[in-house]
């Protein structure tokens, strides 16, 4: 009977293990060794980075927008994006907001976003239209939310400050060659960005609706150019969207991508309490407010960012009460004791908060 010896035993063969005492001393060893180290070799969205910005610039007559480009202090190149997505920044304040990319995606020296001043918002766009070149922030991010698909015939709406996801995903079909139209809307002239880079686009394909000159605008305004079988890509106030919605299923496209840049009005909603239980006040929600704007009218102080149940900054644990979740961000285990506030509601009548 052939002897076969157990697993790991050297061979009893001289040059098999020659050849392998020889490897595991000049290669196995040296290899294993050098430059380790148990930091991860990759970056997550989720790292911060700090970065200085480099360049402000207003980008609409009215001076309500500005374009804002942050670049490495170094001057190394940022982690890549593509069109659709955002960043998180971290405000001096500890406010945390979320914008939109729109530089080009193949220029890794700097992302470049765009804020408007909102006097009566939550403060986020104030602090960001306050910053001077040579300021530093705290960045998360690129994270895509709202991905860009090379559709071969297109159909982009903007509705103000949306087009700030549009532009990068216009530029990447001009390159692309895709059929597309492009339809941007604003309250005047005045108040919409980035004109000067759209009038060097193909006129052909660019429309301009503006309120004061064409009214408020129908689905089959905006929906004119949708491509059958093509897709529409829209980005804009709640209005706008619902529009298109309404109206997406009389034009033989097969797609329709939008986002939001402010939170969906609350339907089907019933009125409840929320109890905060460090200090046993008892707050009411009524049935078309979020638990998020009943906190803000208590603790003004209360953080938050995109106000659409997906970003996680409200996150707010919950001691008794039954939420009703309608967010896309928590995992189930993370369900079991907290919410977000933005968007999810109660299935009972009072909810208790670690608040």
């Amino acid at each position: 009977m052939k002897h076969v010896p157990p697993v790991g035993a050297r061979i009893d063969d001289r040059t098999i293990n020659v050849v392998a005492t020889v490897l595991d001393k000049f290669w196995l060893r040296p290899v294993t060794r050098k430059g380790y180290t148990d930091q991860r070799a990759v970056r997550t969205p989720d790292d911060p980075m700090t970065l200085v910005l480099v360049k402000r610039a207003v980008v609409a007559s009215d001076n309500d927008v500005v374009a804002l480009t942050f670049a490495d202090p170094g001057g190394a190149a940022l982690p890549a994006w593509q069109p659709g997505c955002h960043l998180d920044l971290h405000l001096p304040s500890g406010r945390r907001r979320q914008y939109s990319l729109c530089g080009d995606p193949q220029d890794r020296s700097g992302y470049r976003i765009a804020v408007r001043k909102i006097p009566t918002g939550g403060g986020g766009s104030l602090e960001m239209h306050a910053l001077t070149e040579g300021d530093t922030v705290t960045v998360r991010g690129p994270r895509n939310g709202f991905p860009f698909i090379p559709h071969s015939r297109v159909l982009y709406l903007a509705g103000g400050i949306g087009i700030t996801p549009i532009l990068p995903m216009v530029r990447a079909a001009q390159r692309l060659g895709t059929d597309w139209h492009f339809v941007y809307c604003g309250r005047s002239i005045d108040t919409i960005p980035f004109l000067d880079e759209i009038w060097q686009w193909d006129p052909a394909r660019v429309t301009i609706r503006l309120d004061d000159e064409h009214g408020i605008p129908t689905a089959a305004d905006l929906l004119r150019h949708a491509p059958r079988g093509g897709a529409v890509y829209v980005c804009g106030p709640p209005p706008m969207i619902e529009t298109v919605r309404r109206g997406f299923a009389e034009t033989g496209s097969k797609n329709l991508y939008f986002e939001r840049f402010s939170a969906a009005p609350v339907v089907d909603g019933t009125a409840f309490e929320i109890e905060l239980a460090r200090t046993g006040e008892v707050v009411p929600v009524a049935a078309d407010e979020t638990v998020l704007q009943a906190l803000i009218k208590v603790r003004p102080d209360t953080a938050y960012s995109c106000k659409q149940g997906f970003c996680g900054t409200c996150k707010v644990g919950v001691l008794a009460g039954t939420p009703e979740h309608r967010d896309n961000r928590l995992t189930d285990d993370e369900r079991q004791s907290s919410m977000l506030a933005c968007v999810s509601r109660s299935a009972t009548p009072r909810l208790v908060l670690d608040v």
